[in-house]
């Protein structure tokens, strides 16, 4: 029975059959993960994680992250068992516990704490979304990252502020994607050392036997990415686990590879493995029959027996509170030596800005050649970076490109040896750049990432989990349409613009000159729960002339009027965004010599005018004016939601064309000529012409 175990095996059995009675209540689930991995998750929780189950956000604790997201039964039990306290959403910390008894007896179900996989921001305690195989371990190498740079720009001598370390939980899945195989090559690049991976190598997916496609040495690949790897033959061994923990803590050289032989212990002796491992409850005579193996009660369903939460009070709770109040001391000493950093650090916690973080913005010249809005805005971030220490970045090798490198005194690299650098160089790594980028937004630093729009296709796992999160990750794309000219369709985004603009919570922005572009940073830079796409030019465009058209501002708005007929009573509607914007001016100019009444409206960002008032929706868009031509460099995809069902949308029906730019974009009818005729057709169909 549990009263004769020791308080440690009882721990670990409690984890265990909480497990199997919440997916076996719920009827779905993955049982024999947590099942396996609950010795591993005791020894790192209850001896060795700094974490405070009375403040789960403080600044310099240590992250968990279960990137085996299907196990999240192993993590709602741990952050039960702790008693992990709640955190609202203006990030106070209250008396209700993170995960109740009572939410986990609802595992899976409407509007429970415990969701299938664990989910940022619904449950405390719970650092990053994870479940896509993979993301999580990429995202533990942005939080390793983000603590380097942190400690570098932070810490003082005798003020050791920040040196917090990272750990995440890894399967068989997280180890065969490739995510996570850019994300520890570049860890292993940095020698981070403060991060540890622990993959539960139990030989088991969904379709059975990992060696039905999986038969290399995961070890000799990570030794090879410069990580220290450690074996431990038995899960079981909580002591063997506590000395590879002791050894991951010591290590100064590089990142630290745990890697743990697992095997699911059922109740029957021919029990195979893939049976509950992955994705279906045990059964309840399987479970009466596994809890008979632990000296458990048979029938007891969701039992803590007495002297658990003790145990972990005695434990992860004490030690992490000792280890908060120490800090808590450090940092009120650190405030009267750094009064300036310590501020510093608090906006940062809380997403605030400092308070003159706009004053290098300043408005663009008008000009007829203009420059490209890649160029303006790598002015502009330049600008705002300056002022905001802990704005940072890089791309998957095209900063010179993109345009987003830092060059302003003091900015530096980002290396091993040189982690207060600010530009980070994240190498052909697209998804992890994503992953690595959520990361580090999620330990409270601003990272932006870049590359070309077409690539945004090899982070979109990355971008959909950050808006999923509600996490203001930057992501800077360029070379935005088929402006892209002779590189071709390959290089040429179609699609790309239409797919970001359906993911829910993420914000587009396509300016559409220079002086949008100033206007698009002011909205990013104030964005705490959201991430958002920046699609720029690789072609110069138009620096218009604002005393002639309207101001810039109306970005903020995420589309406005930018020339309109004369009596503010139009009788055709041009409705662009990006480098199309001058194209349709140089139309609308043509179409006012000729006496025709156009109002072009400039669009950058769909999901900024959505959430206006529909009295300023229609005052931009009047449902009166039914006569409506659209015009973008991509799919047309999404746009009737605008020009309504008898509008004309000028866009891409076919991928692009590998051509000079100028005869790219005449074979594909993006000419003032084509505007103008679609204008007086669209007239015609109404008998206004």
């Amino acid at each position: 029975m549990p009263g004769q175990q020791s308080i440690e095996q009882l721990s670990i059995n409690t984890i265990r059959t909480l497990a199997m009675d919440a997916v076996q209540t719920a009827k779905s689930g993955h049982p024999g993960a947590p099942m396996a991995l609950a010795p591993v998750a005791y020894c790192l929780w209850n001896q060795f994680l700094r974490f405070d189950p009375n403040d789960p956000t403080w600044p310099n604790r240590d992250r968990f992250v279960l990137s085996a997201g299907h196990a999240s039964m192993l993590l709602y039990a741990l952050l039960h068992v702790s008693q992990v306290k709640a955190v609202n959403d203006e990030g106070r910390v209250t008396a209700e516990p993170a995960v109740s008894l009572d939410e986990i007896k609802r595992f899976r179900q409407l509007e429970s704490k415990c969701p299938g996989h664990p989910e940022y921001h619904l449950t405390s305690g719970v650092e990053t979304t994870t479940g896509p195989l993979g993301q999580g371990a990429a995202n533990s190498v942005g939080m390793a990252m983000a603590q380097r740079w942190m400690a570098q720009y932070f810490n003082r001598p005798g003020f050791a502020l920040i040196d917090y370390d990272v750990f995440a939980f890894c399967g068989d899945g997280c180890v065969m994607e490739g995510v996570s195989s850019e994300a520890a090559s570049l860890a292993g690049h940095l020698k981070l050392s403060n991060l540890c991976w622990v993959y539960d190598n139990n030989r088991i997916t969904i379709e059975g036997k990992t060696s039905l496609a999986f038969s290399e040495e995961v070890g000799a690949r990570f030794q090879a990415y410069g990580w220290k790897v450690t074996q431990v033959k038995d899960a079981n061994d909580v002591p063997a686990l506590a000395q590879a923990f002791t050894a991951f803590k010591n290590e100064t050289e590089g990142p630290s590879l745990i890697i743990v032989d697992s095997h699911i212990a059922f109740g029957a002796p021919n029990k195979q493995d893939t049976h509950g491992a992955h994705g279906e409850p045990l059964g309840e005579e399987e479970i009466r029959l596994t809890k008979k193996n632990y000296g458990w009660p048979e029938d007891a369903k969701f039992l803590i027996p007495e002297g658990v939460l003790a145990h972990f009070h005695a434990g992860i709770a004490a030690r992490g509170k000792a280890e908060r109040h120490t800090w808590l001391t450090l940092f009120q000493a650190y405030q009267e030596r750094y009064p300036e950093l310590a501020e510093q650090l608090s906006q940062m916690e809380r997403r605030q800005l400092p308070e003159n973080w706009g004053r290098g913005l300043t408005e663009f010249p008008a000009n007829p050649k203009g420059l490209a809005t890649r160029e303006s805005s790598g002015k502009v971030l330049n600008a705002v970076a300056k002022e905001v220490p802990w704005l940072m970045g890089g791309s998957a090798d095209l900063a010179p490109s993109t345009k987003t490198r830092l060059t302003f005194d003091g900015a530096g690299d980002f290396q091993a040896g040189t982690e207060g650098g600010r530009n980070l160089h994240f190498g052909v790594r697209e998804h992890a750049m994503g992953a690595i980028l959520s990361g580090m937004t999620l330990s409270k630093v601003r990272p932006y990432g870049s590359g070309f729009l077409i690539f945004s296709d090899y982070g979109r796992p990355a971008i959909r989990l950050a808006a999923l999160m509600g996490i203001p990750v930057i992501y800077v794309f360029t070379h935005d349409s088929i402006g892209v000219g002779e590189d071709g369709p390959t290089h040429q985004p179609i699609e790309q613009l239409a797919s970001l603009r359906a993911i829910p919570g993420l914000m587009t922005i396509r300016p559409g000159d220079a002086n949008e572009v100033v206007e698009a940073w002011r909205v990013i830079m104030q964005l705490q729960r959201q991430p958002v796409v920046l699609a720029l030019t690789r072609q110069a465009v138009p620096t218009l002339d604002r005393t002639r058209y309207a101001s810039a501002g109306g970005l903020a708005k995420g589309a406005y009027v930018l020339a309109d007929a004369s009596d503010g009573n139009p009788d055709v509607l041009l409705l662009t965004s990006g480098s199309e914007v001058s194209l349709c001016v140089e139309a609308y100019e043509q179409l006012k010599g000729e006496g025709i009444k156009a109002r072009v409206v400039s669009m950058p960002s769909w999901e900024l005018f959505e959430q206006q008032s529909q009295t300023y929706r229609e005052s931009v868009i009047p449902p009166a004016v039914t006569a409506r031509v659209s015009v973008e460099q991509a799919t047309t995809f999404g746009w009737s939601q605008y020009v309504g069902l008898k509008g004309s949308s000028i866009g891409m029906h076919t991928y692009g064309a590998s051509a000079p730019i100028q005869d790219v974009l005449k074979h594909f009818g993006f000419t003032v000529e084509r505007v103008v005729a679609a204008v007086k057709q669209q007239l015609e169909m109404r008998g206004n012409a």
